[in-house]
């Protein structure tokens, strides 16, 4: 656990990003929501306080944090109930790759650009028909020359609208199975050949750009490769899903605390029969179990937020939290909702939204019954 000095740089840093989400972002939750996008001069401004590549190394234009910090972003997202906000991807998914696994040049051509806001990130994993099964894509890049052509179509892809910067999971190698993957960072504004499909209307997430994407014959470099030679991608994916999946696990328990804070702040205040809502013995039976749930839940995830900055996280652990944070995310907020009545309903109140938002938890990153699948084989 930190101790008292990492603490208070915890909390300043805290204190920095609740005061930016405030000011750039609260007054126009709805606005983002209406245009299914957070736009990209609201990112530059998340550059510019520092919000953007917090674990990007200082000689590569990052702060020098680690994921405690990628944490607290996540944390006050969800405490205004607007995870829709991509930076967690782009932060603790997308950087690290290029962090990990780049070159020399291509930490120092990319990883500045991503701490500014001047690209936005997006990871292509998925594809029609794929969904959890990585090793089925069928995006290749293929060698023309000194040149790679990358042909394909992803989908469900954070980011998508927004993003300048995507890497691209390929096979460069269709015969040799997982063992033929390769990575590629495609910069979007660079290339022929790249389109973006819709921007998918969805339950939540509302503006979280989500999008379909398309290669064409699109043209990178050698330079483009991550790693020092091709069919190392699914090595590197295996090696950083841990990381993603406890970021989905720090946005669920997340929205766990914020859904049982807003609950108990309306039935407080909302009076039935004559009294309010919380003197009912069922609301506060509701909100014990909520409450005390996640109490110790803050206390798994802690644990796993230390073997992970430690280097210790493994893939079983990170798969339970996974997929308990995420069922218990759904249960919390769907008993939340509950006791806000047909209001929790509207889309004016947050805990909707929190409600909607939820689902997807459960889904990528690797489905809750892969996650029990992948804990099943370490018994």
């Amino acid at each position: 656990m930190v101790g008292p000095d990492l603490a208070e740089e915890m909390e300043a840093f805290r204190n920095s990003v609740r005061r930016f989400l405030s000011e750039e972002v609260v007054p126009d939750i709805a606005t983002f929501r209406a245009a299914r996008r957070v736009p990209p001069a609201v990112w530059k401004k998340a550059g510019e306080m520092g919000l953007l590549g917090v674990s990007i190394p200082e000689q590569y234009g990052g702060a020098g944090g680690n994921f405690r910090h990628e944490a607290v972003i996540i944390e006050e997202l969800s405490r205004i109930g607007f995870p829709d906000f991509g930076i967690p991807l782009h932060n603790g998914i997308v950087a690290p790759y290029i962090a990990n696994y780049g070159s020399e040049e291509q930490k120092r051509n990319w990883l500045p650009k991503l701490a500014t806001g001047e690209m936005i990130g997006a990871i292509a994993m998925t594809e029609p028909g794929t969904g959890s099964d990585l090793q089925a894509i069928r995006t290749k890049a293929t060698r023309d020359g000194n040149r790679y052509l990358i042909n394909g179509q992803k989908t469900f892809i954070t980011n998508g609208q927004n993003a300048n910067l995507v890497i691209v999971a390929t096979k460069t190698d269709a015969s040799a199975g997982s063992k033929g993957t390769s990575l590629f960072v495609v910069e979007t504004e660079a290339v022929e050949g790249f389109r973006r499909g819709r921007n998918l209307e969805k339950i939540g997430f509302h503006a979280q750009d989500t999008s379909e994407l398309f290669f064409d014959d699109v043209s990178v470099p050698p330079e483009a490769l991550i790693g020092d030679s091709e069919n190392r991608g699914f090595y590197q994916l295996m090696e950083q899903l841990p990381q993603e999946r406890l970021i989905i696990a720090v946005q669920a328990l997340s929205a766990i605390e914020a859904a049982i804070d807003a609950t108990i702040d309306y039935t407080k205040q909302r009076k039935a029969f004559g009294k309010a809502v919380m003197d009912f013995q069922n609301t506060r039976f509701v909100l014990a179990e909520a409450r005390t749930e996640a109490t110790i839940g803050r206390a798994f995830l802690e644990q796993c937020i230390d073997k992970l900055v430690n280097g210790e996280l493994d893939a079983a652990t990170a798969a339970m939290a996974k997929w308990w944070f995420t069922q218990k995310q759904c249960e919390v907020t769907d008993a939340c909702l509950q006791l806000f009545g047909g209001y929790g309903y509207m889309a004016e109140y947050p805990i909707s939204h929190m409600w909607a938002d939820g689902r997807v938890q459960k889904i990528y990153g690797g489905t809750n019954e892969i996650m029990k699948e992948l804990i099943a084989r370490t018994l």
